[in-house]
């Protein structure tokens, strides 16, 4: 076999499980990830093996190497019945990421029904991907209207102040976009969001939380069942009505989790890169270009730093091993765009820079919702940036505090001190759209509401 740089190289047989591989998942990775890729880069090539609490696994840290799983469907499928180890048993029953793994749906499911899931997840997103569609075009109205609301809140405690801006907005507001998506009525939905938090924050309360999250969520779809509306849930049964309510739980669960952890982390880490970053970030913002410099985020930074595993479909060389069949093999995009091979290429400070990243993922797989998750972040920084006249860190950029887990990668928390503009308007060049008055609940309902206590608590301890 030949190497990367094609000198001829021997291909490792050794069995994952042989391997005694390092842990990955250490406060190395939690506090410094680059130096944990390259570490491993070095000792292993573009793929190495690692543990996952507890599970050998491998993790795909090359570019190539990554796009060669990623494009390949057949060789590389998804779903957990392909999972050899776990199959035999010997995944551990308390496995940590068994529960994430084990809601089977869009995102983790392989076999012969991925393909007519797949065609109804993207039917049933094209009316809020579609830019000239009616419910597109809802869609910016109500994330517009969301994300003033949750400045005008942080105001209630001074035009001028210190906030979390990640807890404050960032986390609150892809929730409550896809709590719009779903057809919550009014405010019904917040604590399934409260319950969302739990979830992904993995804390001690997470496991309850997760069935209390896929009860209600049950719930919704049994309305939308007998009552369908305008809304995702109502447009995905359209498209696939052999779905069973708990079936479309589980893919209501995908679109409420992923889409809202990434949105969160996106919006933080791009308005981080633009407070903290050279004159012409801030240039490329002012000139309407708030989506290139999200663009440049995820290359850097990209908030899903692992995709969900895949399995060699047959014994396969990768990099410098072989990987069994049944074997499971992480993808990381942060690894990936860190090779030398993808990041020497690109043109460090380009205004327009590389659309070769894997945020998204690859292949036929890519993640369905990408353009609804950009344009929900892209307005929600750029109403930031529109809402506050002054807007900075209020501690070094370095010294930020980051969460890890073996998925995603965000802020702990983004603390900013923070001026509101005199004025708040309309955003320059958009008329307001009937519908407007009609997404925020009144103010009673927000009262009741278990999202908006929990958010005006965090005014009142002056955080």
């Amino acid at each position: 076999m030949e190497s990367r740089l094609g000198e001829s190289v021997d291909v490792d047989d050794t069995r994952l499980e042989e391997l005694a591989p390092e842990p990955l998942l250490t406060r190395d990775y939690e506090t410094r990830p680059s130096l944990v890729y390259e570490r491993l880069r070095q000792r292993h090539g573009p793929v190495a093996p690692v543990d996952l609490l507890g599970v050998p696994a491998w993790l795909v840290l090359g570019y190539r190497e990554a796009l060669q799983v990623l494009q390949d469907d057949d060789g590389w499928p998804k779903g957990l019945e392909n999972w050899r180890a776990r199959s035999e048993g010997r995944v551990p029953a308390d496995w940590p990421l068994g529960p994430s793994l084990e809601v089977n749906h869009v995102l983790i499911q392989g076999g012969p029904g991925y393909r007519q899931l797949r065609t109804a997840w993207d039917a049933a997103l094209k009316p809020f991907q579609d830019p000239g569609h009616p419910q597109a075009k809802r869609l910016r109205t109500a994330v517009t209207a969301y994300a003033d609301e949750l400045i005008t809140l942080m105001g209630q405690g001074g035009g001028t102040g210190v906030a979390d801006l990640s807890a404050q907005f960032s986390r609150p507001l892809p929730l409550m976009v896809a709590s719009h998506l779903l057809g919550f009525p009014g405010s019904q939905g917040d604590d399934a969001l409260m319950d969302m938090w739990r979830v992904l924050d993995a804390g001690p309360d997470a496991e309850p939380a997760l069935d209390r999250l896929l009860a209600t969520l049950a719930e919704l779809a049994a309305v939308k069942l007998r009552e369908p509306g305008e809304d995702f849930p109502s447009y995905l049964l359209e498209a696939h009505p052999d779905l069973s309510l708990d079936e479309l739980a589980r893919e209501l669960f995908m679109l409420l989790g992923m889409t809202s952890d990434h949105v969160g982390i996106l919006i933080s880490n791009t308005v981080v890169e633009v407070i903290s970053g050279e004159g012409g970030v801030r240039a490329s913002l002012s000139a309407g270009m708030v989506r290139e410099t999200m663009n440049r985020v995820v290359m850097r930074k990209p908030p899903l730093v692992n995709f969900v595993p895949r399995f060699a479909a047959k014994d396969t060389p990768l990099g410098n091993y072989t990987i069994r069949q049944g074997d499971p093999v992480w993808v990381s995009s942060a690894a990936a765009h860190a090779d030398p091979l993808f990041a020497d290429h690109v043109a460090a400070g380009s205004a327009i820079s590389t659309r070769a990243h894997l945020s998204w993922g690859a292949g036929s797989r890519q993640c369905p919702a990408r353009e609804l998750a950009s344009t929900v972040a892209a307005v929600g920084v750029a109403r930031v940036f529109e809402r506050f006249s002054h807007l900075d860190l209020a501690l070094p950029a370095d010294q930020l505090p980051w969460r890890s887990s073996p998925f995603m990668r965000g802020l702990r928390s983004l603390p900013v001190r923070y001026e509101l503009a005199a004025q708040a308007g309309q955003p320059a060049g958009d008329e307001p759209e009937p519908e407007a008055a009609a997404v925020v609940p009144d103010a009673s309902a927000r009262q009741r509401s278990s999202l908006w206590r929990y958010l005006t608590g965090l005014i009142r301890a002056g955080r």
